[in-house]
């Protein structure tokens, strides 16, 4: 347990205690102060707070940052298509049908049990438990590029990019129907499904979700092949937008019927690029994950018959 205890200077007086404590103690991102406020382990003045409190002149403020916890996740020497590593980022070329994280029915095998193998010691604890800092996530079925955080810092540094949008994703798409758009957004809220809690959906009352495309290339008179940019990352964001436009993803089984003339299970949906500053150099980074055999093949196929 380390304890630390701060007196609130007058220039420091008025700020919310979820936005201050971050900006002086730089081991702490904005969420793990609220939630540490949650637990209790932030106090002022002896007495528990809350996340919009403004702290004022003389106020004393206690922080207990409880030791991260072991849990039992199995290493597992998972072959890993690594893009980029150094002692901070692990950044991986996500294979379709690799679960990130362990859950009821996935309890090994996952991109998460081959990360801890990698990492061994240097894992992120940032979430109250020692694991690796997965810091967003792909779907099962969606391929591509992912970052890790080996440490603290560079997970509360990549999380903040994430929040502030400074992370560029390019994912690669292919799509039933001709768009006849050359560029586009889609600017249409997403929330759970009120009919199929399983799956999301536009929905007016939900969170906002922005996603642009530009297309690469029509096929056949009944495909296209889409460059996406998205602006937020919500659930299934990209498929549910193309789906409810009327262009869903070849092979999406849970917002399409999944047929195709390929027998291709899962959705032809790559996260191709990615660019952010690195965590602790700062240093820009542009990497891109190789595009799968299956979609690459699919894809030079469609140029070949067009």
């Amino acid at each position: 347990m380390n304890i630390k205890k701060i007196k609130i200077q007058e220039a420091q007086a008025g700020k919310r205690i979820d936005g201050f404590i971050p900006s002086i103690e730089k081991d702490l991102s904005r969420t793990a102060v609220q939630r540490l406020i949650k637990e209790e382990n932030i106090k002022v003045n002896g007495a528990k707070t809350k996340d919009a409190y403004k702290v004022q002149v003389g106020d004393e403020i206690e922080i207990k940052v409880p030791d991260a916890k072991e849990i039992n996740l199995k290493a597992q020497n998972i072959p890993l298509d690594i893009i980029y590593e150094d002692k901070d980022i692990l950044v991986v070329n996500k294979p379709k049908g690799m679960v990130v994280h362990p859950a009821n029915g996935n309890l090994d095998g996952t991109l998460v049990n081959a990360v801890v193998a990698i990492c061994k010691d240097s894992l992120s604890g940032i979430g109250g438990e020692i694991r690796p800092g997965i810091v967003h996530r792909l779907d099962k079925d969606t391929s591509g590029a992912i970052l890790v955080a080996k440490n603290d810092k560079a997970h509360i540094v990549l999380s903040e990019q994430l929040k502030n949008h400074e992370v560029k994703k390019t994912y690669l798409a292919l799509v039933r129907g001709i768009v006849k758009e050359n560029e586009a957004t889609i600017n249409m809220p997403i929330a759970r499904s009120t009919k199929d809690r399983k799956k999301m959906a536009v929905d007016k009352k939900g969170k906002e979700a922005i996603t642009h495309f530009k297309v690469l290339g029509r096929y056949k008179g009944k495909y296209t092949l889409l460059e996406i940019n998205i602006e937020t990352g919500r659930t299934h964001q990209i498929r549910v937008h193309l789906s409810h436009i009327g262009f869903p993803i070849v092979g999406d089984e849970v917002y399409s019927n999944g047929k195709n003339e390929w027998g291709i299970k899962g959705q032809c949906l790559h996260a191709w690029k990615i660019e952010f500053k690195h965590p602790i150099t700062k240093e820009p980074m542009k990497l891109e994950a190789k595009i799968p055999t299956y979609f690459q093949e699919m894809i030079n196929q469609l140029k070949e018959e067009n």
